[in-house]
């Protein structure tokens, strides 16, 4: 999800004015459909042709059990449903060179990489007992993987333009069931998914169970997947400080959230995520947000008097301009973002944390505050206090965690917007021996009103916006 940090932020904003065109008018100007959009919007997505399913282990020979108790910054996510990315690399290979080189040189450099990476070969173990929630890896444990082939058109998927989102998920792997037994329910952590598109490129497909670990460790895997690949061995993991840390003692919880949210769990009716269902009847389109247009914003606040927009957030663009189309004027609208605890708790954690640590940003007005001309304006200022509240709170960053589920449950009913991804995790840095991505995409956002920012491929400090279009056909 989207992160919060230091006093500028990192994911500064995401609107700004091109050509003197308002940028709500930009990012909605797609729901204006072709007739060609339309038909293909009613269409199950042409399945990709599965060529091999395998396990991945880590080497036998230096794994070692690893178990590691669930604590309260993954309690939130245990239900929540999988997180899913995909990364899109050009590779013009035919499919003898793909299966007979690249794959088997994957397949090692994977292995080599769940050597340092052991939770996400494990499982997250839920006691039906009164023990707590725990993540645990045993040697045989392994990663599901499926190498497939796929006929669509590669440019088309890896374009800024609005597409359908349902094309996109003939990438992306699913995890394996949850296992129930009389003691405890299993679930798997990650699956995995390389699709060839022959003569075009290749995509990287991965699923991930949210409980495991934020944004921030899923990517650092990810990085060192890819280093381990592109150079062979993993020694450049070390220099380059990707080995995670997987100390949990180094969290301390005076205020009891451990037990606090294991209750609420325990008291929870056991919910597993539904499958797709065909048609999503969703676009999907990436703009690109310039650091000159940021500073347009960021002027044009400051000229308006909105001092506490000078540190604008990631979303009032894409907040604001719903707010234009739908409801009553009192009728609440809410955008909640996550922030990056490691460096803000006493004492502090190392980045290279693995597991999720993070707290909430909830902002909440009216629809009839973010409609008109100074919608844009009012929202960035609502984020902007929200930020100044939980962030920079003097008491410390978890400052009332103890109620933040009961909070985010009386949202049950109100429209909610939230923020996936952020430019601090550059996932265009992520190099597997043939340059960077094309394009990256998070299909996770299609299952609830969210958007996706990330760090721009081509220019340093700009940033890459997809946001969905839920018109209905």
């Amino acid at each position: 999800m989207g992160l919060v940090k230091g006093k500028m932020l990192n994911n500064v904003a995401v609107a700004a004015h091109f050509k003197e065109q308002d940028f709500s008018k930009r990012m909605t100007n797609h729901v204006i459909i072709s007739p060609k959009i339309k038909m293909s919007m009613v269409e199950i997505p042409t399945p990709a042709v599965v060529l091999e399913r395998c396990d991945i282990q880590p080497s036998p020979d230096t794994a070692a059990e690893l178990t590691r108790p669930i604590i309260h910054f993954d309690m939130p996510w245990f239900y929540f449903h999988p997180v899913q990315r995909l990364l899109f690399f050009d590779l013009p290979c035919s499919k003898p060179q793909f299966l007979e080189t690249i794959v088997p040189k994957l397949k090692e450099s994977l292995t080599q990489t769940l050597n340092h990476f052991l939770p996400l070969a494990g499982n997250i173990i839920q006691p039906l007992d009164s023990a707590g929630p725990f993540f645990r890896f045993a040697v045989g444990d392994s990663v599901s993987l499926t190498i497939a082939e796929s006929n669509s058109d590669f440019n088309h998927l890896t374009g800024n333009h609005p597409r359908v989102s349902d094309e996109f998920y003939a990438c992306v792997p699913q995890l394996p069931p949850a296992k129930h037994t009389s003691d405890d329910i299993v679930f798997p952590v990650l699956a995995l998914q390389i699709t060839l598109f022959p003569d075009h490129g290749v995509c990287f497909g991965f699923t991930n169970h949210h409980a495991i670990g934020d944004a921030s460790s899923i990517v650092r895997f990810i990085k060192a997947w890819a280093s381990v690949n592109k150079f062979g061995d993993d020694a450049k993991l070390i220099d380059d400080k990707l080995v995670p840390y997987y100390d949990r003692t180094a969290v301390e919880d005076p205020e009891g959230l451990d037990k606090i949210y294991w209750n609420l769990i325990k008291r929870s009716r056991v919910v597993e995520s539904p499958p797709i269902s065909f048609p999503l009847n969703k676009l999907r389109q990436t703009f690109v947000i310039t650091k000159d247009e940021v500073q347009k914003l960021k002027t044009s606040s400051r000229k308006n008097g909105r001092e506490s927009t000078s540190h604008l957030s990631p979303s009032p663009a894409p907040w604001f301009g719903g707010g234009n189309r739908d409801g009553g004027g009192r009728r609440a609208r809410v955008l909640w973002l996550p922030a990056d605890c490691r460096g803000r708790l006493n004492p502090p954690l190392p980045a290279a944390y693995f597991g999720n640590c993070l707290a909430f940003v909830k902002a909440e007005s009216t629809h009839g505050s973010l409609k008109g001309n100074d919608g844009f304006l009012a929202a960035a200022e609502c984020i902007g206090e929200a930020i100044q509240r939980t962030v920079y709170n003097e008491k410390g960053i978890l400052d009332g965690a103890e109620n933040w589920p009961l909070e985010f449950g009386k949202l049950i009913g109100k429209r909610l917007f939230g923020v996936a991804g952020s430019p601090r995790f550059d996932l265009y840095d992520a190099d597997y021996g043939w340059g960077r991505p094309k394009k990256f995409e998070s299909p996770s956002i299609d299952g609830d009103t969210s958007m996706s920012l990330c760090k721009s491929r081509d220019f340093e400090g700009d940033w890459r916006l997809v946001c969905l279009d839920l018109k209905r056909i």
